[in-house]
């Protein structure tokens, strides 16, 4: 059946000499993998640089249920990237993005508030002149409420700890080691109240970005147990230090 609809990069693989395998994550049909002969060309149908992370596109694809690779029929920019290929803060915040999502998303189906989610914060993230330095953050710390385990913050009271497995706080330590202590689990309405509009008024440092990086790592991996080691992660921190 071919289907017409929009799709985010999320990742894509040499396959042999003018193959790539692209995943994306789509509006109408969730995730999707797609095979696609690719050239350098100008005559070719599609270039490699059509299928960079992040990048959104219009797409028709012929799906069939039982294959484990869909064929690309057309494919064409629905939003043109004018800064992310450009500034290399932006680069090493959307490859980690596009990492972390193609994780996350796997065997991920249609849901139209997620793609959204998702489309709109790539195009903020593109748009945004200064004051993106906690753009990861909030997008990670928001990903879980489309997700279905996002943290009931709810019963805080003061001295409680955050149990990262349960996503709710209690009051006694937890048998397992997925937990915060009490001051790191004091800020985490803090840290919640933040949004694309208002994180630039949120003075993280390095130190405190990174520490919050490794919090989400863990709490993803807590509800997502196959959830593996990010490539993208050593060289987020290096990089980027805004």
């Amino acid at each position: 059946m071919q289907i017409k609809t929009k799709a985010i990069v999320l990742h894509s693989f040499k396959y042999n000499d003018n193959r790539i395998i692209v995943d994306f994550y789509t509006l109408d049909c969730g995730r999707l993998s797609v095979a696609v002969t690719v050239s350098n060309s100008r005559k070719a149908k599609f270039r490699k640089t059509l299928f960079s992370p992040l990048t959104l596109l219009n797409i028709e694809v012929d799906v069939r249920q039982r294959a484990g690779l869909q064929k690309l029929i057309d494919a064409s920019i629905l939003c043109p990237m004018s800064s992310i290929p450009f500034q290399p803060e932006k680069t090493a915040i959307a490859l980690f993005v596009a990492e972390f999502l193609s994780h996350a998303l796997k065997g991920e189906q249609a849901n139209m508030p997620l793609f959204d989610y998702i489309a709109d914060g790539i195009q903020f993230l593109d748009l945004a002149d200064d004051g993106f330095a906690n753009f990861h953050i909030v997008f990670l710390l928001r990903l879980p409420l489309f997700l279905g385990f996002m943290p009931n913050l709810d019963d805080y009271t003061e001295g409680d700890i955050f149990d990262l497995r349960g996503s709710t706080f209690v009051s006694v330590v937890p048998s397992h080691k997925d937990f915060l202590n009490v001051s790191e689990s004091a800020l985490i309405g803090t840290m919640m109240r933040m949004n694309f509009r208002t994180m630039r008024l949120f003075r993280l440092s390095h130190a405190d970005r990174n520490r919050l990086l490794d919090i989400i790592v863990v709490y993803f991996r807590c509800h997502l147990p196959d959830f593996p080691d990010l490539n993208s992660l050593p060289v987020l921190r290096e990089l980027y230090r805004v």
